[in-house]
């Protein structure tokens, strides 16, 4: 494909995700804010797309999930849907490495009306995960790692422990525009984008599919997978 034909691509790609988000997927002010929030901070624009955030939504609503446990918080934009999905009672936790990332996060959540449903931890995920795990917090019904891709084969089997059979797990970007094909590849995310696939592979406790997704994000992929024992 051409230069000229990727950007007409992307171009149709865009315009057709900003078309179904705001038919489908309209933002409101929380959500609104809680970008406009992040790009004053200065975080970087990698928030899943309003499609995409509400895509978990429904995922975990159709799961009637309760419990949800997400890593990668950055400023709070997929906390927000993924939290609104959760019946009365229910929980949220995730997982921030960087403290900045996790201020505007707590922010955002408290203006949704939504910091007693969603708590944000900071610190690295591999760190805090035991804790979790020793303080009984599991299991949870709904997992979404969007964080460094090195450690998602490391979250997936953190998932495996903290989850129950009927688990749902979500990973975001595992297509990566198609550079996950690259056996060779030196980039430390596509290394551990296969090591993730190869993980899920030979991993019998786990059903698993990607769906590979193009818009305003461009070309990327979500692997979606269910415990099964």
């Amino acid at each position: 494909m051409t230069q000229n034909a990727q950007k007409n691509a992307q171009d149709l790609w865009a315009s057709v995700d900003t078309y179904v988000s705001g038919m489908l997927a309209p933002e409101d002010e929380a959500l609104a804010g809680a970008l406009a929030a992040s790009d004053e901070a200065g975080l970087p624009q990698i928030a899943v797309a309003a499609s995409q955030g509400k895509l978990l939504q429904l995922l975990a609503r159709i799961h009637g999930a309760r419990s949800i446990l997400e890593i990668g918080t950055l400023g709070g934009y997929s906390t927000i849907w993924l939290a609104r999905a959760l019946p009365e009672g229910g929980r949220l936790i995730s997982l921030e490495y960087n403290p900045e990332n996790a201020d505007v996060a707590r922010g955002s959540l408290a203006r949704a009306g939504l910091d007693k449903v969603a708590e944000v931890r900071t610190g690295a995920a591999l760190d805090t995960l035991p804790v979790l795990e020793a303080e009984g917090a599991g299991p949870f019904d709904l997992f979404f790692f969007d964080a460094d891709k090195v450690n998602n084969p490391r979250y997936v089997e953190w998932a495996l422990k903290l989850g129950r059979p009927g688990s749902v797990v979500v990973v975001d970007n595992v297509v990566r525009g198609g550079a996950v094909l690259d056996a060779d590849s030196d980039d430390p995310a596509v290394r551990g984008t296969r090591e993730l696939f190869e993980l899920v592979a030979r991993e019998p406790r786990l059903d698993a599919t990607v769906l590979q997704t193009v818009g305003v994000k461009g070309y990327d992929g979500l692997l979606v997978a269910r415990v099964v024992s």
